[in-house]
């Protein structure tokens, strides 16, 4: 059985460098009691923000001074919370700092009620008194632009005060999923065991043995059908949630609460679904491809994953992954390679998996320098993980750098494009640098994987937690049995008649911990269709484009709307388009990958 080692016995190399953020526990209680001062610090301007433009000014002062503070603060309690989930110490300090949150934003409620009294008039009269003022004007325009859904100052308060209450869902699904749940070992024909966790999960369902896929598969999924009811419990409650805050704030829909957050139109999420639905052929035509590649009289679910060219996978470990995303990488520039060495060699990355660690992997853009998790495997999907969340990183290190502190926190659209278009990078200095044809062929079944996994599945997500989302505004009942109903309709419409439904894939969104970032995941469709033609552009038309995603889009952070910095780096997301193209784009490696093996 493949050991999954505890927390003390990884090595230090493989460990992120919390200490970089603080020396020990003690210093961070230090700073705990200074951050308790901070709500009556930022009360002291209440009533008085339209009085001048110094007063204005100083409050926003202040906020870039607590956001600073904060970032380190939060980081270190989040991150040791995330090291081991079943450490009780590290749970009561992220939960203290969920307090402060809550008493910060309780204690800024008056804020934006009070800037919109400000007139147009005296305010563009502070503008020309202060200059300074001036570095604040994006984020008082974006305030001012949601006048019509900014309450009065009780209201904003009570609102601000319910914030513990809003994250309980993602907070307990946290909690049962990746600290309650475990799912029994499989075994292969040899008998040799393996452990069946959140991070072993997809790299089982690779093997190419069919009776571990089914039997991870079924073991997996016996686990959720055990606690299915709970798990609809908890997704009805973050959609009411959601519904309550959008009703109060008098948005149509939480959908429109969501997307006015990062002033994205909705109908840029409905283009989505809408260009998928319109390419659905492309999804078919690749289930039929993989069903005649594996040579199964029956396609089921839990054969997805598993590699359509066989004995091409090979174990790569940690040290030739970094080698081969600097190579990858080194398209954009000396000056971008020297920060992913800076990354590498100076423990911004926690790697491995230990028992209790949070599942998944994501990149925390922490002002020190940015925290990447991991729970990496010596395998192709590691890799690019890797990968991905290195594009995050560097993205938040340039926007933190190049950017004001108001200006510095990309929103939640572009961030998923750095990343991916790493990705599309790293695909193409693999394919570029192989001349052996089962190699390619494999390089090529896993590209079509990320289309298939980021924009139909994704898309596919997005689709479900619009219907969700939809059937708690209508009063409607989220149970497991409309859940599951709901999931069941929908993998039959993305996947087609020529994969066999497995019961089990219809308990799928118990799982998924994107339906508890409130309208999140259509993002990671969206950003691959941006990454896919940015990285078209970067490898096709070299410096010009290199210069224009560094410096209009990396650099970038929230400067202006997400949809026109895209705009500004040459891909137009307010149109279907883009989409469009990538789409096409899966369907010719469709036909690249049939001729490939059929030779």
């Amino acid at each position: 059985m493949e050991e999954i080692k505890n927390r003390k016995d990884i090595p230090k190399e493989h460990t992120w460098a919390l200490e970089d953020l603080y020396a020990s526990d003690d210093v961070w209680k230090k700073d705990l009691e200074e951050i308790k001062k901070m709500p009556a610090k930022i009360e002291a301007y209440c009533g008085k923000l339209g009085e001048s433009a110094d007063t204005l000014l100083s409050f926003w002062e202040l906020q870039d001074e607590i956001s600073i503070f904060l970032d380190r603060f939060a980081n270190y309690s989040m991150r040791k919370a995330d090291e081991d989930t079943k450490n009780t110490t590290y749970q009561g300090l992220k939960d203290q700092t969920a307090g402060i949150y809550v008493a910060l934003s309780s204690a800024l409620s008056f804020a934006e009620p009070e800037i919109l009294a400000i007139d147009d008039e005296t305010l563009n009269a502070f503008y020309a008194k202060n200059p300074k003022l001036q570095v604040y004007q994006r984020c008082l325009n974006d305030i001012r632009r949601k006048k019509a859904h900014i309450l009065s100052n009780a209201e904003e308060k009570i609102l601000a005060a319910a914030g513990d209450l809003a994250q309980a869902p993602d907070d307990i699904f946290g909690l049962l999923n990746d600290a309650d749940m475990t799912f029994d070992s499989v075994s292969d024909i040899e008998g040799n065991r393996y452990p069946v966790t959140h991070a072993t999960f997809i790299s089982l369902l690779h093997k190419a043995d069919a009776s571990v896929r089914k039997a991870a598969f079924e073991s997996l999924y016996k686990t959720y059908e055990a606690h299915k009811n709970t798990s609809a419990a908890i997704l009805s409650a973050q959609m009411k949630q959601l519904n309550f805050f959008a009703k109060m704030r008098k948005y149509d829909s939480p959908l429109h609460a969501a997307l006015d957050s990062s002033n994205v139109n909705p109908q840029v999420y409905y283009n989505l679904i809408e260009t998928v639905h319109e390419n659905m052929d492309y999804m078919y035509r690749y289930v039929r491809l993989r069903k005649k590649l594996l040579k199964v009289d029956e396609l089921h679910m839990y054969d997805l994953y598993a590699p359509m060219v066989s004995n091409a996978e090979r174990d790569i470990p940690f040290s030739e992954t970094k080698t081969n995303i600097r190579n990858a990488l080194s398209v954009l520039g000396d000056d971008y390679t020297a920060l992913l060495d800076e990354g590498f060699s100076n423990r911004w990355i926690d790697v491995y998996e230990n028992t209790g660690k949070r599942s998944g992997a994501y990149s925390a853009g922490c002002r020190v320098h940015p925290f990447v998790l991991l729970n990496y495997k010596n395998n192709l999907d590691s890799e690019f993980t890797t990968v991905h969340e290195m594009g995050h990183a560097l993205h938040s290190y340039l926007s933190n750098k190049k950017q004001p502190v108001a200006d510095a926190d990309y929103v939640i659209f572009v961030a998923e494009v750095a990343s991916t278009c790493n990705e599309a990078l790293l695909m193409q200095y693999l394919l570029k640098n192989t001349t052996d044809k089962k190699e390619r062929a494999y390089l090529i079944n896993y590209f079509l994987e990320q289309f298939r996994t980021t924009l139909y599945r994704q898309t596919m997500f997005a689709e479900f937690e619009l219907k969700m989302s939809q059937m708690a505004q209508n009063g409607e009942s989220i149970n497991s049995e409309t859940a599951c109903k709901t999931y069941h309709d929908l993998i039959d419409l993305y996947f087609g008649k020529d994969i066999v439904h497995d019961a089990q894939i219809d308990l799928e969104w118990a799982r998924i911990p994107h339906f508890y970032y409130n309208f999140y995941v259509y993002q990671y469709a969206t950003g691959f269709s941006a990454a896919i033609a940015l990285s078209q552009k970067i490898l096709a038309e070299g410096e010009p484009a290199v210069k224009a995603y560094k410096e209009k889009f990396l650099s970038a952070g929230c400067s202006k709307d997400p949809v026109s910095i895209l705009k500004d780096a040459g891909v137009d997301m307010s149109t279907k388009q883009p989409i469009a193209d990538a789409l096409k784009l899966f369907g010719s490696l469709i036909d690249e990958m049939d001729a490939l093996v059929s030779v």
